[in-house]
């Protein structure tokens, strides 16, 4: 059986009401789930009554201290979750607009489609060598990029182009406004659409 003192260098007694308090705290918090009192009480090593008496005072400290968190009851188990007064935050909070975080990947497709708009996906997948479905997806997703039109070519492919919400994440009025691409970078798109171009006989 594992020594909890050896581990942790003190002793695993949760009578201490304070102690016990703490003890439920942190599991309940770390579970997010609701627990039964007699699994809490079974780990910790006092009875249940002591476990509901406890997340009792628990509770009624969260509520008259008017904390973000509350301690439910259902039923023999006991869950931390939001308090309800609360909610209108939350929800404000999931609402407002925030930067998506991109990937390289899809930064990199971005940058095509900005510097290359009107663009189709095959130009896209020329250009960077890979399938690019993915990220293009995701940028739409994002409203980082939309679709523009159609292509006058056999099968009419979708055009793609970057949004107003793009200009205001990268803090510039219009696509005319973003940086010179570096002629490297620019040099080493040429090459790729080149290679691309070749496996595929176009």
């Amino acid at each position: 059986m594992v020594d909890q003192k050896e581990i942790f260098g003190q002793e695993a007694d949760y009578s201490d009401e304070e102690r016990l308090k703490g003890a439920l705290e942190a599991i309940l918090f770390t579970t997010g789930e609701a627990e039964s009192a007699s699994e809490l009480a079974k780990a910790l090593g006092v009875g249940e009554e002591a476990v509901h008496r406890t997340a009792e005072l628990l509770a009624a400290e969260y509520q008259q201290a008017g904390r973000g968190i509350s301690l439910i009851r259902l039923e023999n188990s006991w869950q931390m979750c939001t308090s309800k007064v609360f909610y209108p935050a939350l929800i404000s909070y999931e609402l407002t607009p925030k930067k998506p975080k991109l990937t390289e990947v899809q930064m990199e497709t971005l940058s095509v489609i900005a510097y290359r708009q009107p663009v189709t996906k095959s130009e896209i997948e020329r250009i960077r060598g890979v399938n690019s479905d993915h990220a293009v997806n995701k940028l739409i997703e994002f409203n980082l990029v939309t679709e523009l039109g159609r292509a006058k070519t056999p099968g009419r492919p979708a055009l793609f182009g970057t949004t107003d919400e793009f200009l205001r994440a990268f803090d510039v009025s219009s696509k005319d406004d973003l940086p010179a691409i570096n002629p490297v970078k620019l040099e080493d798109f040429r090459e790729e659409a080149e290679k691309e171009a070749e496996k595929i006989g176009v």
